[in-house]
């Protein structure tokens, strides 16, 4: 590196007028090039300017060129990037940052040096030096190569200093007194030396004369030793009485840190006495209530409340590693365990006479109920028990297993009571809908005392409906489902069913809900999650994935449930398991005394359950209103297929006329009560079934019985029954039956015009026979002018026939076809004017049909009929008003 700075000082820098007092070897920082150095340099002439100057080597020789400068006053932070660890990387901020990393570190560490040395002394400006050891920058000259480096030429210039003014005068008068000071340099030096060498002689003397001083100054040194020795003395026994003092102190601190350890131990013991005695100490008052705390008082409840939930936290206080090796602690547990038993018994065995009292109490009531159709409130009970809810939380986190068998207990008893209630209130309402007066109890058969049903399911079997003496035929009535007639029922009776209906689901839904709302806050079956206990085992299972039915008790055990709002509604079961059958005896009943009640059974029971679904799809009352909705609309169905049945049976009289058909009139009848009954309803979807149903029947059986009509042309069957059926579906504008409809008006208009064309065909019927010969003559390829040349539809025959056929022989024809046509039409219809006015027409037409043929066939014979187009209309219409 020596030699480096040599030639750059010799080939770069002296040429300048520059001393070159720093270098590095450096490259770019993160760049693979070729190495540089960085000179810190000074001008020799005034005033001296620093800089940095960057140097390279050139590519195409051995020889160093300038490449870029910076002055040093420029430069704002020196960055050594870490002033701990040894690191070559630095940075240098003139006016944008210069990344630089050294060959070594004492290199860069010597040229930083270097800059700060050359600022303090020329610049001493504010440089900022980053990361760089505070030691770096106090030393004068750095050790090792790096002085040899940067140092010599900074000390030569720090030791060069300039004349002063006096100096120079001195030296000025000394060449003066010396003539040949200039001119010959030898001599003037020699005699200098002389000069020097007397100066030294003078002053060796003059040391010599001074020996008096220097022994005086030798024995104040002695002097001064021996005060030194008798202080080091006094120092020695100064540290010997520190060292005991020492020795004391040391012993104090080690009697000061066992103090310490002894509080502390003091202060921990301290904190598990006082944690055990606030978390595991239950007051007397406490323990007095969980013993003899009154439970039937608000106030002793709300007592045995907090001494219960005292216990509770005190059982489950979460203790510390080693206190159950405290006797103490063990002692508490025993104590509280006792507590709990003795808490728990006591509270079981009166929740266990609460509930037989209650349950005595509640049914003492039940007779003043039975005369309505209304069932017994039980919310006083529920009030009385909710008090308790807390106090059954409680057992139910502690003992398990009473709190299961006090479930169990209030499960049978409540099943028991809710068992009585709502069979006397079932049987109220089957005594209300079979009606009470002695036609009703007389004709329905009803068994018992003062004419009440049993309530049971079996009484409901029993139970005949007796019809009167003379039996209706199967064709009177599509309705004889249970032995009587729909006409012995009118809408006021059905009204009242309606409502009976509706006010036994209405008293059930609040009965229902109250009763789990109740179980949910009493038992705190809510939201967590638990295993079922063995009180309540699930009662029912599914058939075909739809229908539940009951289960054996021997197959309870098998099923489990995860969750408390199963729970609940298994409980449920139990307690009202006698709903379900006694509403399905109820629809039964409903049922047999009119098939149609199962109209308003399906809407009312779609609604509720609609409703129950809509706040809990879950709970007791969709799930049984549901199975029971199952059951109606079976009723529904087989109803619909009853009346579907009885249509393929119906037999007609052949002795009268049919007219419309008595299963026709029930549709109507059917169709106009289901309208009324399922407007706004949610099961419509099952009304456009049954009616797509009835219709298809409808329609295939008028067909079967037209074809099978004696007395009654098929024509009249089919026009007659059809024009019935489309004027009910235009006037009940049933949007399901528009294709029946529009089917129905098409085959009434086929059969109107092939019954008015077969008809017609009697009055003129030599003179169709005539007209139909020569069609078929035309037909056959004979031109239509020569047709009048055949023998047996020559111009005489034409007569012949017209002759027969004079206005008072096609007058009396017609007068005879209007008594038959009023013989074939009922009169319920009322059909004859229109089925008469489209003969009138169809007669024009074919009198307009043999004019053409005249006129085309026998052209210029001047041949024409008997009678006029106005004669005709006249006769239609004479006709029409004389009968």
């Amino acid at each position: 590196m020596t030699a480096i700075k040599h030639a750059l000082q010799r080939d770069i820098f002296t040429p300048n007028d520059e001393r070159l007092l720093g270098i590095v070897n450096v490259c770019k920082a993160g760049k693979k090039k070729k190495n540089c150095f960085l000179c810190a340099t000074v001008t020799t002439e005034r005033p001296v300017q620093v800089k940095v100057v960057k140097v390279k080597k050139s590519d195409k020789g051995d020889f160093y060129k300038r490449q870029q400068m910076w002055e040093l006053r420029d430069l704002t932070v020196v960055d050594a990037k870490d002033a701990s660890k040894e690191n070559p990387e630095f940075d240098l901020h003139f006016e944008k940052v210069y990344k630089w990393l050294a060959s070594s570190t004492a290199e860069k560490n010597s040229f930083i040096s270097c800059i700060w040395k050359l600022n303090q002394r020329y610049l001493r400006k504010k440089l900022e030096f980053v990361n760089v050891s505070s030691q770096l920058l106090e030393e004068s000259v750095p050790s090792g190569e790096s002085q040899s480096v940067a140092g010599g030429d900074e000390d030569a210039l720090e030791e060069y200093q300039e004349l002063s003014t006096r100096e120079e005068q001195d030296i000025e008068s000394m060449m003066e007194m010396c003539e040949f000071a200039v001119s010959n340099a030898e001599a003037f030096a020699e005699k200098l030396f002389k000069e020097l060498q007397v100066l030294d002689g003078a002053n060796i003397q003059s040391i010599m004369a001074s020996e008096k001083q220097v022994n005086i100054l030798m024995q104040l040194l002695d002097e001064a030793l021996a005060e030194v020795d008798t202080i080091e003395g006094k120092l020695s026994s100064y540290e010997e009485m520190l060292q005991s003092v020492k020795d004391q102190m040391d012993q104090i601190s080690q009697s000061n840190r066992l103090i310490q350890i002894s509080n502390t131990n003091n202060g921990k013991l301290l904190d598990e006495i006082q944690f055990l005695v606030n978390y595991m100490d239950l007051s007397k008052g406490h323990i007095r209530a969980l013993q003899e705390g009154d439970l039937t008082s608000p106030r002793g409840i709300e007592a045995c409340i907090s001494a219960s939930e005292a216990l509770l936290q005190c059982m489950n206080v979460a203790l510390r590693p080693g206190h159950e090796q405290l006797a103490a602690v063990n002692q508490q547990q025993k104590l509280f365990a006792e507590l709990r038993d003795t808490f728990a018994r006591r509270l079981t065995n009166h929740l266990n006479n609460v509930f037989v009292h209650q349950g005595h109490d509640q049914s003492s009531t039940l007779s003043q109920n039975t005369a309505e159709l209304s069932l017994p409130k039980h919310s006083p009970l529920h009030r009385d028990l909710l008090r308790y809810a807390k106090l059954m939380e409680w057992l139910k986190n502690t003992h398990r297993e009473k709190y299961e068998g006090l479930s169990r207990t209030y499960v049978d008893y409540m099943n028991r009571l809710y068992e009585r209630e709502i069979k006397d209130f079932f049987e109220v309402a089957k005594i209300k809908m079979a009606g009470t007066s002695k036609e009703a109890k007389g004709k329905f058969g009803l068994h018992g005392s003062s004419g009440k049903l049993t309530g049971s399911t079996s009484s409901l079997n029993k139970l005949t409906v007796q019809g009167s003496n003379s039996r209706r035929s199967q064709s009177s009535s599509l309705l004889d489902m249970g032995n009587m007639s729909a006409s012995d029922l009118d809408v006021a009776d059905r009204t009242k069913f309606d409502k009976i209906f509706e006010q036994v689901l209405s008293e059930l839904e609040p009965l229902c809900l109250a009763e789990q709302d109740f179980i949910s806050k009493f038992f705190k079956l809510q939201q967590h999650q638990t295993v079922l206990p063995p009180l309540a085992q699930p009662e029912t299972e599914e058939v075909d994935g739809s229908v539940p039915s009951r289960v054996p008790p021997q197959a309870d055990h098998r099923h489990s449930v995860s969750s408390e709002k199963d729970l609940v509604r298994l409980m449920m079961n139990k307690i009202f398991q006698s709903i379900e059958p006694e509403l399905n005896s109820l629809i039964a009943l409903g049922d047999k005394i009119d098939s149609f009640h199962s109209l308003y059974m399906l809407v009312k029971m779609s609604h509720h359950v609609w409703t129950a679904e809509n706040v809990d799809p879950a709970s007791f009352l969709s799930t049984t209103l549901g199975n029971v909705l199952v059951t109606v609309k079976r009723n529904f169905d087989k109803c619909i297929s009853g009346q579907i049945k009885q249509m393929e049976e119906v037999k007609i009289s052949k002795k009268s006329k049919v007219g419309i058909l008595p299963f026709v009139t029930r549709f109507e009848e059917f169709a106009e009560l289901a309208e009324t009954i399922f407007r706004n309803a949610e099961r419509r979807g099952d009304l456009d079934k049954a009616y797509v149903k009835l219709i298809r029947a409808v329609f295939m059986n008028v067909e079967k019985v037209a074809s099978e009509s004696q007395k009654t042309p098929r024509d009249v069957v089919m026009m007659e029954n059809f024009h019935h059926i489309f004027s009910t579906l235009s006037r009940l504008k049933i949007s399901c039956l528009d294709a029946e409809r529009r089917e129905a008006k098409h085959k009434y208009t086929d059969h109107l015009q092939s019954y008015v064309i077969n008809s017609l065909g009697q009055p003129l019927e030599k003179l169709n026979h005539f007209f139909e010969g020569v069609e078929a003559r035309v037909a056959q390829g004979v031109r239509e002018e020569e047709v009048s040349y055949q023998l047996a539809f020559n111009k005489q025959e034409l007569r012949k026939v017209i002759k027969e056929y004079p206005g008072k022989e096609v007058k009396k024809g017609l007068d005879n076809l209007y008594k038959k046509v009023d013989k074939h039409l009922c009169e319920e219809e009322s059909l004859l004017q229109v089925v008469w006015h489209s003969m009138q027409d169809e007669f024009i037409r074919q009198y307009k049909h043999f004019e053409g043929l005249i006129g085309r066939c026998y052209p210029g014979s001047g041949i024409t009929m008997e009678f006029t187009i106005q004669d005709m209309l006249e006769y239609f219409s004479s006709i029409a008003q004389s009968h």
